[in-house]
């Protein structure tokens, strides 16, 4: 069984490298894009923003139908930012939004997190499974992100790490 403690630890260390792939990208190339049929840096950085606070937003207000025609009505009530938010706006939400939403899921008691509501893709999950599902979400975006970074000749946070580590041996 995963622990929530875990969980939203996780969460958090994912989220963190996130944020700092946005700092990092080039602020003049936010809206840069490798194919045209692809979403920009700033839009899956958004759209990571908007997910993760939407979904764990709606789930705290009590909602269960995470599916259906006024979903992205009901989900972008949530967004904290518009779409053309710079880099520096974003990082900061990103990490505001996660300190606040850990916080308001950690005050969550047990039922609450057994509590069956209906994902996007119209599955009936727990709502631990939901927060699950979120963090696996950003996990996706961020290797896009990374994957931007590459292509821009820019090392992810995550791989500087690594690499620091082992230059310290």
């Amino acid at each position: 069984m995963i622990r929530l403690d875990a969980l939203l630890d996780s969460w958090k260390t994912v989220r963190q490298d996130t944020a700092q792939a946005v700092e990092d990208f080039p602020a003049e190339d936010l809206d840069f894009k490798p194919a045209p049929d692809l979403m920009s840096f700033r839009e899956i950085a958004y759209h990571t923003l908007v997910a993760g606070h939407g979904l764990t937003g709606l789930q705290l207000e009590g909602e269960t139908m995470l599916s259906g025609p006024q979903f992205r009505e009901k989900l972008m009530k949530h967004a904290p930012l518009p779409p053309t938010a710079g880099a520096a706006e974003l990082a900061g939400a990103l990490r505001s939004s996660m300190q606040r939403r850990v916080t308001e899921l950690a005050a969550q008691t047990p039922e609450f997190y057994s509590g069956i509501i209906t994902r996007v893709d119209g599955a009936q999950v727990t709502r631990m499974e939901m927060v699950q599902f979120v963090k696996e979400h950003e996990l996706t975006h961020r290797a896009q992100l990374f994957l931007y970074l590459r292509l821009k000749g820019i090392v992810p946070a995550t791989t500087r790490r690594r690499l620091a580590k082992q230059a310290a041996r």
